[in-house]
Formats: structure tokens, sequence, C-alpha cells
């Protein structure tokens, strides 16, 4: 299957997200229930990590290297982004679609968020970290940019227990479409 970018940001625009199968088979999927990170008072983190953020040991930066945020995305033992997706985020990158959102120590690259912005839509791929609380960090210092870019929503696509730690809540199909539609008439920005 060929993808352009068009039709990709089209996919996505239309609620639908791509993610590659045990073979590397790249589909598009939809989901009933999606995940949302809040950008409102709901947004919460563990005090244990509040300390980590007082002690400033994580610089931020956006893009600094996205080809590794998406190779430690990908780096797990079960992952659905294929050597076929890692390029089409590639080309999103190229293009001005996809971020990566990452936390440094030093010149180590501690953790990141892969994400692609549609309007004034973050739509969260997958996170990863290589230095313990990198990704945490990346996670809280996100949400205080989208707040300040004005964006709409978070997307994280999937719940699982460490989103639910941040305040994340499931919204059905049809509230979700109701968000993304006014994220998509709101012209936001990362950089």
């Amino acid at each position: 299957m060929k993808y352009d970018v068009a039709t990709i940001i089209q996919g996505y625009a239309q609620g639908y997200f791509l993610m590659a199968d045990e073979n590397d088979v790249l589909g598009w999927y939809g989901s009933r229930d999606r995940t949302l990170i809040p950008l409102d008072q709901r947004f919460r983190y563990p005090k244990s990590l509040q300390r980590v953020l007082n002690q400033e040991r994580f610089s931020i930066a956006i893009n600094r290297n996205f080809k590794a945020v998406v190779a430690g995305c990908a780096n797990r033992e079960s992952t659905w982004i294929s050597p076929e997706l890692k390029q089409i985020y590639w080309e999103l990158y190229q293009t001005g679609w996809a971020y990566s959102f990452e936390t440094w120590q030093g010149d180590e690259l501690a953790g990141g968020i892969l994400g692609i912005v549609i309007g004034g839509a973050f739509i969260g791929e997958s996170m990863f970290y290589r230095i313990p609380e990198g990704s945490k960090v990346a996670m809280v210092k996100l949400v205080e940019m989208l707040r300040k870019k004005r964006f709409v929503m978070f997307d994280a696509q999937m719940m699982n227990p460490h989103l639910e730690r941040f305040g994340a809540y499931g919204v059905k199909d049809d509230e979700y479409m109701v968000l993304l539609d006014k994220a998509l008439h709101r012209s936001c920005s990362l950089l």
C-alpha cells in the first residue's frame, strides 16, 4: 500500500491512525473509545515527579533528534512501528506534520514523545525513555506547551496505566469527532 502525506493527514483528520500488525503490514485503524490527555486542571502527575521537575535535570527540545525518538519508540519487544511507518513519520516530519518532543540530560537523549500536529490537535503516536523519568518530564512539559499554544486536544489514542496516572480519560467516538473538528479549525504550532 502506498501512502502519500496528503492522504495520511486526511486519514488522521477523519479520526483514524496508522499501525502495523505483527507482520509489519500497515493499516488504518479507528476506535470507538479514544484516550485524551487533559489540557485543563484534570491533568495530574505523581508528587515524586514534581521533585524531578524542580531539580531541572532535563532540558527540553523539539525535533533535535527526530529519528532517534522514532527509533526509541519502536525499540520494544512488540511494536506497531514498522520500517515502513518509520519512513512515513520521517516524511511527515520533513513536511512539518510530525514532531518529536524530547527531554535531554546533557547531550544524552533521555526520552521523548512522537506526535502529529494537525490544527489544534496533538496526536500522540508513542513515547519512550532511556533515562528514568525522561518520558514523564516530556509529558508534563508537552502539556504545558500545548496549553500555552492553545491546542484543543492531546490525543493519546489508547489508554494504559501509565497515561491514567496523568489524568488521561476516555471519550466515545462522537465526542472525539466534535473535539477533532474544533481542533482542525484552529491554527496551532509547536515551534
